[in-house]
């Protein structure tokens, strides 16, 4: 197994890709490359490398975003001047094929989504990554991460310092005081 993390292409397989959830598969079969296209969001897969580098395992979306300052909780925002929003990564989509769920793959793309929103971080601003889960289900599988509930819109989100902590032996940049 040989797994790798791209850009989608239109050599994927999008239409063979089914996770379960008629909104996330409808998605990656007729949004996916249009918004790609029109740099609305980039969109990752996973596929082997060995088996078929063209089948999905499972995909995510990372795009720029923003949540407005009264909505994140205030041990955040106490430091923060009142702004109209706080910018943020939206890790707006992310899916695993049936096939390959529960094999730790889910964890594999929101590991490189949050890297990826890392490396991001340190040439723009951006305080948190943020996700818009579907259910309850969604919902756990983030909280498992450190991910914390925005009561007011059910969002969720991982500050970048947290994020920080996670990679450790990243370059780290000097700080400016």
């Amino acid at each position: 197994m040989n797994l790798k993390i791209k850009i989608l292409t239109k050599d994927h397989k999008r239409n063979e890709f089914k996770c379960g959830k008629e909104l996330l598969d409808n998605y990656f079969h007729k949004q996916a490359g249009q918004d790609a296209r029109k740099s609305l969001s980039v969109c990752h897969v996973l596929v082997d490398e060995d088996a078929d580098p063209n089948r999905v395992i499972g995909y995510y979306t990372l795009s720029n975003d923003s949540i407005p300052w009264e909505d994140f909780p205030a041990e955040l925002t106490k430091k923060i001047p009142k702004t109209y929003s706080i910018p943020t990564a939206l890790l707006g989509r992310l899916a695993i094929d049936e096939s390959d769920q529960r094999k730790g793959y889910g964890e594999i793309l929101l590991f490189d989504a949050l890297e990826k929103s890392l490396e991001v971080s340190r040439n723009f601003g951006m305080v948190a990554v943020v996700v818009d889960p579907l259910d309850q289900k969604a919902i756990d599988f983030y909280k498992e991460y450190g991910f914390i509930l925005i009561e007011s819109t059910k969002k969720m989100f991982l500050p970048i310092e947290t994020i920080r902590g996670l990679f450790p032996d990243e370059e780290s940049e000097a700080s400016v005081e």
